[in-house]
């Protein structure tokens, strides 16, 4: 008997995935947390039955929110991530040898452990001696900090449930606050293909460009992820994402990529007319 994972992109389409069998299945007090696996795609972490990650297309997301703005920043020294329980993130980060401090704030322990124990690919770097995790609310731990970070990363799910409250204005702005002088942050940014995905992507749009004042988006191809195509916002202080690239300095690190290009990059930020449409709308401040 075959066995198959679906989950709905919206009332009339859903992505199946056969599945070999499923190796966890577990309720915290936030969510259901499922790890299955498939011969096509790898293992794959499912939060409340969606997608969060499949072992074959995660470096398409890390690479692009990691990255962008690290070769953006020139000394990029403390990190701040937020959610990323996965571990996908941080193991990117810690390729950066100059990073001396990452705090990680999960609102959920059990992801992180259930991603240590099925999902090693991702969570290997989790216990960097750089890495700091914190279990508790990102929104609340945000509001503590001032001028305390050069990067924030912001891999929230999607926004509603737990990660509902890291779409709101008063987070970035809390994100604004938090920042150095010349800081960035970075944070997924939906689809813009189907309806409901595109407006929660003009609301977030909206808000992080009332706080920051260089906010720009830029897409990736992640082909497990609601129509294949999906959005990053790139917020800073004073950086551009494209013009204060350092392509040169980035590529001597001669870190190896199966996605992410400094060519690739600025290409990223050339996106279609009807994204740029989407997000004009809201962008009159």
């Amino acid at each position: 008997m075959e066995l198959w994972f679906s989950e709905p992109h919206t009332p009339d389409v859903k992505l199946s995935i056969r599945v070999n069998k499923q190796l966890y299945s577990g309720e915290s007090d936030l969510q259901r947390i499922d790890v299955f696996e498939s011969p096509e795609l790898g293992r794959l972490l499912v939060l409340d039955g969606y997608v969060m990650l499949t072992e074959k297309d995660e470096f398409i997301y890390h690479e692009m929110i990691v990255h962008v703005p690290m070769a953006v920043h020139p000394n990029v020294k403390r990190v701040l991530v937020i959610g990323a329980g996965d571990g996908g993130v941080v193991r990117e980060l810690a390729r950066y040898p100059e990073i001396e401090y990452i705090d990680l704030v999960e609102i959920d322990q059990q992801v992180i452990q259930v991603c240590k124990d099925y999902l090693p690919q991702t969570a290997c770097k989790l216990d960097d001696e750089r890495v700091y995790i914190h279990y508790e609310d990102g929104l609340k731990f945000v509001r503590t900090r001032e001028d305390e970070y050069d990067l924030i990363i912001v891999d929230s799910t999607d926004p509603f449930g737990p990660g509902e409250g890291l779409f709101t204005k008063e987070f970035y702005g809390n994100c604004y606050k938090a920042l150095r002088e010349d800081g960035i942050m970075v944070n997924q940014h939906e689809s813009p293909f189907y309806e409901a995905d595109a407006t929660a992507c003009m609301r977030a749009h909206k808000r992080i460009v009332e706080s920051f004042p260089i906010s720009r988006v830029y897409q990736a191809h992640i082909p497990t992820y609601p129509s294949g195509h999906w959005l990053f916002g790139f917020a800073s202080k004073r950086y551009h994402p494209v013009r204060d690239l350092d392509a040169v300095r980035w590529e001597a690190r001669e870190l190896e990529t199966k996605y992410y290009t400094t060519t690739l990059h600025m290409g990223a930020f050339c996106l279609p007319a009807y994204v740029e449409k989407l997000l004009r709308k809201v962008e009159i401040r």
